[in-house]
């Protein structure tokens, strides 16, 4: 990662400590934390059997322990342990932005806190819409983003108004009401914070307004407008493929490529899988079949979203697995080698 860029993850993680005898996760466990051992030991338990001791500074103990979710192992401490622990999709995305190039972290972060935000990264996170579109349209979307202070009792969208612009809010509170034939006050159906978002099913149904927003303090919003929203938002842009679908496209001469990092991908990967990672997608193009479909995968599908935007927009027949390595339905793993060439 960037050196500043770096710093700013180095922001969001925790240093912890655990006393010897104590679980650091259990076998199943589906918490979305990725953890690193800094000093002691601990022990692994498969199925109720050990099957080894990790101890900080080796080479087993650079990567995250056993991130795949759900854990397929248990983690005791042996003695006293200081770890660090981030939350996975935080992770995923701060490496994803870092890894696409030209807008970087901290210019994100200068964004949202000229708006306010203290913690633009949970904002960012808890917006909902930002989970549904590939994120190597972030970019795009926050050079589009217009600011909107608001003050309280504001009213920022009215029922039966027409779609105009889609909305994130970065500081403040609103009120979410319907007008009823037995109540032309509205019913007040929802409160909603930092981080949420609203204004969506206007634009995607083209319908009217069907509830009226109101600020319910003084606050901030970031808007999207309508044709912007569609571009960047609404338009499916990538083809997502399940499981199942992909294999297909495998049987066909088609090949996964992992763009995850190769200290990821020589941990655990799919088996035959070639492995170019996302920060170098665009200097290895060259090195890639365009006769051949590629199944871009990563642990969530943000990585692997990036990637495949990148080779659709050049000319390649990409395709994103949904959910990555953490979906179900058993997956062809490998562990440990150097990945195929292209």
């Amino acid at each position: 990662m960037k050196r500043e860029n770096l710093a700013a993850l180095a922001k969001k993680v925790s240093v912890r400590t655990l006393s010897a005898g104590r679980l650091l996760f259990n076998q199943g466990d589906t918490d979305k934390r990725t953890v690193w051992l800094v000093s002691g030991a601990v022990e692994v338990n498969e199925n109720e059997r050990n099957i080894g001791v990790l101890r900080a500074g080796t080479p087993e103990t650079r990567n995250p322990l056993y991130p795949k979710l759900p854990r397929r192992v248990t983690v005791r401490a042996v003695d006293d342990i200081t770890f660090l622990s981030i939350e996975s999709d935080l992770l995923d995305v701060m490496i994803t932005w870092d890894q696409t190039g030209t807008y970087e972290v901290e210019e994100l972060q200068a964004t949202l806190q000229a708006v306010g935000s203290d913690d633009w990264m949970t904002t960012i996170l808890q917006t909902s819409a930002f989970h549904r579109i590939p994120p190597a349209n972030i970019q795009a979307i926050f050079q589009r983003l217009q600011r909107r202070p608001s003050k309280a009792g504001e009213v920022v969208i009215k029922q039966g108004d027409e779609g105009d612009y889609f909305y994130i809010i970065v500081n403040g509170k609103c009120a979410v009401t319907r007008e009823t034939p037995l109540s032309r006050d509205g019913i007040k159906l929802a409160e909603l914070g930092v981080g949420d978002s609203f204004g969506e099913e206007a634009l995607i149904a083209e319908a009217k307004r069907n509830a009226t927003i109101t600020m319910m303090t003084d606050g901030a919003l970031m808007r999207l407008n309508k044709q912007d929203f569609r571009e960047l938002m609404n338009e499916p842009l990538l083809q997502w493929v399940s499981i199942e679908q992909a294999r297909a496209i495998i049987a066909r001469g088609g090949r996964w490529l992992d763009v995850r990092l190769p200290s990821e991908h020589q941990t655990l990967s799919i088996e035959g899988a070639v492995n170019v990672p996302l920060y170098l997608i665009r200097l290895k193009l060259s090195t890639l079949d365009r006769n051949t479909p590629y199944v871009a995968y990563c642990d969530t599908g943000r990585r692997s979203s990036a990637a495949a935007y990148i080779l659709v927009e050049r000319g390649f027949d990409a395709y994103v697995l949904t959910g990555g390595m953490n979906s179900d339905g058993g997956l062809p793993l490998t562990r440990g080698g150097p990945a195929p060439k292209p």
